[in-house]
Order: structure tokens, then sequence, then C-alpha cells
């Protein structure tokens, strides 16, 4: 193997899994490197057969086993029948006769200077657990933080992480949703000013910086193989990464197969908990940084809300809610289980404040509508559980229109609530659901809240 190489090609592929026509680099740079050996190529699609001589295929990018996520077709390129992975394909198609490229020559030599300057203190609660996992990170062991919304997460990983960096480890935050890789970006940029730091999620500018500290979506994952020292899971709980097997496994490859994968989150499944249980250790914080209780959901009825809206008009008590919200000038955010319903409102709210706008997932202006809520230029958003996590708005207070909705389970309702009152300029605010009947998630996550405000560790 020849000795030279191009060492932006390195840092870039370094611990990627890639697509070999879509680098940032020339065509030309690309293959004199497979030449040099420097990178190696792997089919896209694996395809083998069965003792029942049947056709199974894995998908080497991201895994994908489950075989009606493939498709079989007459290709031009190479002239045969070429199977595609439908699972991964909005990063970019993977099929038979795709080509990946990997790596194959020495890694990158990441810095040992970090500076953090994030100046807060942690409470001593939250001091231990981030000694606690640091204790795991040397252990090489997984670790939960389960703790309460607003509890300071996000504070607690910074010294962790920054023991990790100054040991010229690489590391990878990792979260299922676009809107908490947003939030952490600028604090994670203020609090390792020093660190090279990429932000990946979909729609981001592809770079060929060589970054020590990564924040992606899960999804971004499926690019990634043996590439991080540790991992940092935060809103482990949330959709989709908990329904698809395919994520957590893109999780555990973008991880060195001796690294660390930790979680953070404040509602985990019972799953994860006996998963860490077994294996790891497990930190538990009941209390909010700034020692306030967490909101308890007061519970208000609205009776054939969705008739109303439908019928052009805003339920009386979610009108009065609503003004009363505008009148003090409070930011707020109104969730709704339904896209089409929350739409038909979002007309009805403009006649009480234009700039008022409902997101959801797949709008194409919603990282610009939040930016807009946290700069203070709009007074409130309805949204979807797109927003139930990952956002932190001063003095937000939240109403939920339809809380008897089956989409609004108990750790829904937790996390929708743990977004009042997380500043301890403004630590409380109104926390409404508005429902057509109580049903006994409203109630498990009432108790739980109850529970976590006493003291308690949730069962």
């Amino acid at each position: 193997m020849a000795n030279t190489f191009d060492p932006s090609v390195r840092d870039f592929l370094a611990g990627r899994i890639w697509l070999r026509l879509h680098t940032p680099f020339p065509i030309e740079t690309i293959d004199a490197h497979i030449q040099s050996q420097h990178i190696k190529t792997i089919p896209g699609i694996k395809t083998t057969k069965t003792y029942a001589n049947q056709t199974r295929h894995i998908c080497n990018r991201c895994e994908n086993t489950i075989q009606s996520r493939f498709t079989t077709f007459d290709c031009a390129k190479c002239e045969g029948p070429c199977t595609y992975c439908r699972h991964c394909l909005k990063m970019g198609r993977v099929s038979t006769c795709t080509e990946l490229i990997v790596w194959n020559a020495e890694q990158p030599i990441y810095p040992t200077n970090h500076t953090l300057a994030w100046q807060g203190i942690l409470t001593p609660r939250q001091q231990q657990a981030s000694n606690e996992l640091t204790e795991s990170n040397t252990k090489r062991i997984p670790h939960l933080i389960h703790a309460v919304c607003g509890s300071g997460k996000t504070e607690i990983l910074f010294e962790p992480i920054h023991k990790l960096l100054l040991a010229g480890k690489r590391v990878c935050i990792a979260a299922p949703r676009v809107d908490v890789i947003l939030e952490l970006e600028p604090r994670l940029r203020a609090a390792f000013p020093e660190t090279a730091i990429e932000a990946l999620y979909g729609g981001a500018e592809t770079t060929t910086d060589s970054a020590q500290l990564i924040l992606a979506t899960t999804h971004q994952l499926y690019r990634f193989r043996h590439a991080f020292d540790a991992i940092f899971v935060d809103e482990a709980d949330a959709f989709p990464y908990t329904a698809e097997e395919t994520l957590r496994r893109a999780v555990r490859k973008a991880a060195k197969p001796e690294a660390p994968v930790h979680f953070v989150t404040a509602t985990p499944s019972d799953k994860l908990l006996n998963e860490i249980k077994k294996t790891g250790q497990i930190s538990t914080i009941n209390r909010r940084y700034h020692g306030h209780p967490l909101p308890i959901p007061r519970y208000d009825s609205l009776w054939n809300y969705t008739k109303h809206i439908q019928k052009g008009k805003l339920p009386k008590k979610l009108n009065n809610w609503t003004e009363e919200r505008l009148r003090r000038k409070e930011p707020f955010l109104i969730f709704f289980h339904h896209i089409g319903l929350m739409e038909q409102a979002e007309l009805l709210f403009k006649q009480l404040d234009t700039r008022i706008h409902a997101v959801h997932a797949s709008h194409p202006d919603r990282k610009e509508h939040v930016q807009a809520l946290r700069n203070k230029e709009v007074p409130g958003l309805l949204t979807t559980t797109i927003l139930e996590r990952g956002i932190t708005i001063p003095n937000v207070q939240v109403a939920v229109v339809g809380a008897e909705q089956l989409i609004f389970n108990k750790g829904a309702l937790i996390q929708i609530g743990g977004r009042v009152g997380r500043s301890e300029q403004h630590p409380s605010g109104d926390f409404v659901l508005f429902h057509h009947g109580i049903t006994y998630a409203m109630d498990d996550a009432k108790k739980e809240i109850i529970q976590l405000n006493k003291g308690g560790v949730p069962n």
C-alpha cells in the first residue's frame, strides 16, 4: 500500500460508510485512494441463499434485514436483476451494484487540548451522576441517566465528554429527533469552543472537516461504522428510535466494538431499564436543577372540540386560554393529536394573532418557526408531539388539545409537561390537559409527577 493519501479524505471517511459516488471529493481522488488500498469498497446489498433456497438480502449500510423493505428491478447499469434497500432510500439509494466505501488505512489522531467553557455549578446529585457516568466510561459499560425533564441532563454530560476529548477520543451525541439536535448544538459549541463539532441531520450541509464531537440524529448513524469511543443517546425513549430495530443497530454499529453506549431520558421504557440493570449502571435524578417541583397537570373538559373546530369556531375555553397567554405575553405551545385538525385550528388561531403558526415533522418551515418562538418573534405555536421534547423556552405555557387520544400516553404527557417551568426565573407555569374524557394515561402521568415531586423514584 502506498503511504501517500489526502488527509482530508481520511478525515471525512474515517468511521464512515459512504456511497462511492456521493462523496464531496472528485471521483478521480476516490478512485486513486481505492487503487492505493487506502479505501476499501463494499457491495451495497449482500444477497445469500437460505437452506430452503430462498433469496435473502441485507443492506450493508443500514443493516436492514426486513425482506419486504427490498425491491428487485431490471437495472440498466448492471444489466441484470438488481435489488435496492427502501429502508434507507432517503439517504441515497443503496443497491446490489452500488459500491459503499470505508477508510482502510491509518486513523486520524484527534486533539487532546480541549476547553470546557461552561461556568455553571452542578448540584450535588448532578455531580454524583456525572461522576458515575465517567466511571462507566472507564469501565466501558452502558449507563442510563434517568432524570426528570429540566434536571440539567445535558450539563451532567459535559465533564464526562470533556474527559473523553482530553484523552483524544471521538464522541457522538445522538437523538431520534432533529429538534433535539438543533437545541443541543449551540449549547455544545458554547461549552466546547475549541473542539471541532459537526451537527448531522436531514438537510444539513456535508463538510469535509474532521469533527471530534458529532451531534447526529440516529438516522444519520446508518452512515457510520466503528467510529466512536462513546455514544450518548439523548431522549432514548423517543419515536422512531424505540420502534425501529435498525436504528438501535445503527447506534451499536457506529460505536467501536468495545465502546459504551449511554442513554439519557426522563421516561425510559421498562425494556431499557431492565437491559441497563443487567449490564450497566443507572443514575436517577428526580428533582430539577433549580429545586422547584415539576408542574402538575390540571384537567379541563373540552367537549366536542373536533366538531367545533371543523365548524370554524375555537372552543371557548381554548380561545380564552390563548387570549390570556397573549395578554400576559407568555409564550405557549398547544399540542394536537392530528395534523389535519391542527391545520384547521391554525386558521382560527390566526384570527387571535396572525403570528401563530402550526408545525409538524414534515413542515417545511418548522425549524424557522421554532427558532422564531425562541427569539420571541412569535407568541406561540401549535404542534404535534414532535415538540414534546428537545425544546426549552423560558416561561412557556402548555396546553394539550385532546389529551384523551392514544398518542398522548403517560411518557408523552410527562415529556410535554416537562417543557413548563424549566428556567430558574420562571420555575412554574400552566400545564392544562383539555380533554373529552379522562384516561388512565392522564392519571398515570399525574401520579408519577406527584411521586417525583415527593422525592420518589418512578416504578
